[in-house]
């Protein structure tokens, strides 16, 4: 068995994971449920696809800039067919993932980063079609070619290589944590840490691939807690960068985690080859050094929006010993 060329079947989902995964996608969706399809995607991701992607399909939708709910929103009414292709990163695949909801249809996911989106049936929904999804979506297709996930340079990559710690993380100590996801998110930060290290142009790009992927298989099987709420409502709210804010706040979360989950903070650090005591440096370490909410355009005057935000989500009664809004106050300050 290969870790860097092979075929998984789970379940309703088929996972490609190989080198040139991206050039062979036109003859993967030739047959089947996936011979007619639209394709979702941006002018970026479209850039770098083999143009017979973008020909077999019947329409090609463009994401808008924004959140997924109002890019979802802004293009459902002119998507005719929802068996959808997402070509793209995460917000893109999770456009898709939210207009199939609506409109009862699949996804196959093709990402170009290490969102971690095309394994999980976590998004959110078309803005004001909320109670028409049928269903979340988990994209029954994932082609996933290892080198088109890790095309950004150093300090993005490593922002968002942090993003898919944080899912394999979670995945250690929410409330659905099981033997299964624990075993394969480990895998999945162990493989991270060891790609990171060395220099940029020495790194193991398929470890990294993979080390993604496998954090946010764990994720979706165990769910998440104080780290992604935080995250998310800080993206929502202050419209800071999804893995830039991940990556910032990961050391001070998992930090926080260490008290209230010990054991899942120990497996942890042991798979990213430090000491519990040591997880917020190490983690620091790995995605590129110390960063700053302020360094992302943060407003700190809306701090106490976003913490009224952050208790009011029920997700945060998943963390072992959940904070209170002194403590999160105190987080987030740290992070500034």
């Amino acid at each position: 068995m290969s870790e860097r060329d092979f075929t998984w079947r789970d379940g309703e989902r088929t996972v490609v994971f190989r080198e040139g995964a991206l050039a062979g996608a036109p003859e993967l969706l030739a047959d089947g449920i996936w011979e007619r399809f639209e394709l979702v995607t941006t002018p970026r991701a479209l850039g770098a696809a083999p143009l017979a992607l973008a020909e077999r399909a019947t329409a090609v939708h463009e994401v808008p800039r924004g959140l997924v709910p109002d890019a979802a929103a802004t293009i459902i009414d002119s998507v005719r067919n929802p068996t959808l292709v997402a070509l793209g990163g995460g917000r893109v695949i999770d456009t898709a993932k939210a207009i199939a909801a609506v409109r009862g249809g699949r996804v196959c996911a093709i990402p170009t980063t290490l969102s971690g989106a095309e394994m999980t049936a976590i998004h959110r929904l078309p803005a004001g079609h909320e109670h028409e999804a049928r269903h979340l979506v988990r994209p029954a297709l994932v082609i996933a070619d290892p080198f088109e996930l890790t095309t950004l340079d150093d300090q993005r990559l490593r922002a968002s290589a942090m993003n898919s710690l944080a899912h394999g993380a979670e995945a250690l100590y929410a409330p659905l944590a099981n033997p299964v996801a624990t075993l394969v998110a480990l895998r999945g930060a162990e493989l991270l840490a060891a790609a990171l290290d060395p220099p940029a142009g020495e790194r193991d790009r398929v470890a990294l691939a993979l080390g993604s992927l496998l954090c946010a298989h764990a994720l979706d099987s165990a769910g998440y807690a104080l780290h992604h709420v935080v995250c998310q409502t800080l993206v929502w709210v202050l419209g800071t960068p999804h893995a830039e804010t991940n990556a910032t706040m990961l050391p001070l979360t998992m930090n926080a985690m260490r008290s209230r989950a010990p054991e899942a903070i120990d497996s942890l650090a042991g798979a990213l080859g430090a000491e519990a005591a040591g997880i917020r440096q190490r983690i620091e370490a790995l995605g590129g050094g110390p960063r700053r909410l302020s360094e992302l355009g943060a407003d700190q005057g809306r701090l106490r929006r976003v913490l009224d935000a952050i208790l009011s989500r029920a997700e945060l009664r998943n963390t072992p010993d959940p904070p209170g809004r002194e403590e999160l106050h105190e987080l987030l300050e740290a992070a500034w």
